[in-house]
């Protein structure tokens, strides 16, 4: 029986990347995002052979959230993998320089709404007794850094959300694996900057970080293991990068 995954952030980075890696696997997919022309765009480059769902939902809106996950029709209710990779940044500076709305969207999008989305889904998993969970944090989540206190504290919180839902969840049946990428080539920096592309691109500059498809490629591995394993924990650096803040530029 062909499996679901359902995929949060699909519209760009590692979440497209995903959707992507997993049709080619066929797994037939939710894909979930904001914007609906990107969701279209990535349904063109799926594989044929699969089938495709799209749900229209920021994950910080809690009420929008368990309307669009509960307007699933029936045979699109059992998701076997659930890959929680929607997720922000937003500025960077220090505590007191803060920009309290910039908070909000990092602890609202982060932890939230990778809470509102896990608990709409986690029910028919402990129902059927099975089910993989997919959340991806940052080496931010392992290691604070100057100028990025809240969207480190987000990450953090994502490794101990991880971490509880193992503890809570393995006695039915289902997988958590969290994966703490480093610098990958995405959307990030450009969102981080508020569309400061000029200075997003400079964060890459001097060396080969990672890919968006580095990342999804990790991602079918754990998804695609023997049912005895669990990839607990994963920290995935570029070869240039030795720490969160420490990369060995040309």
């Amino acid at each position: 029986m062909t499996k679901i995954a359902l995929i949060t952030g699909a519209t760009s980075g590692i979440g497209k990347a995903t959707a992507i890696k997993l049709a080619e696997n066929g797994y037939d997919l939710i894909i979930c995002g904001r914007r609906a022309e990107k969701l279209e765009e990535l349904k063109s480059t799926l594989a044929e052979n699969i089938k495709t769902y799209s749900l229209i939902f920021d994950v910080r809106d809690r009420k929008e959230v368990e309307l669009q996950l509960n307007s699933l029709p029936n045979d699109w209710k059992n998701i076997d993998v659930l890959v929680n990779s929607a997720g922000n940044a937003h500025g960077l500076s220090t505590i007191d320089n803060g920009d309290i709305e910039d908070w909000d969207a990092m602890i609202d999008g982060n932890v939230k709404g990778l809470l509102y989305v896990s608990k709409a889904v986690i029910p028919q998993m402990v129902e059927r007794k099975k089910g993989h969970i997919i959340n991806l944090s940052s080496v931010a989540g392992k290691q604070t850094y100057a100028n990025g206190a809240v969207y480190c504290a987000s990450k953090k919180a994502v490794e101990a959300i991880s971490e509880g839902m193992r503890l809570d969840l393995t006695q039915h049946g289902i997988k958590i694996t969290n994966i703490a990428p480093g610098a990958v080539a995405t959307e990030f920096s450009e969102v981080r900057f508020k569309g400061d592309t000029e200075r997003a691109q400079k964060v890459y500059e001097g060396y080969d970080p990672l890919l968006a498809e580095d990342i999804a490629h990790f991602i079918a591995y754990a998804v695609n293991a023997p049912d005895r394993v669990t990839i607990a924990d994963v920290t995935i650096y570029a070869k240039s990068q030795s720490a969160p803040t420490m990369i060995y530029k040309k």
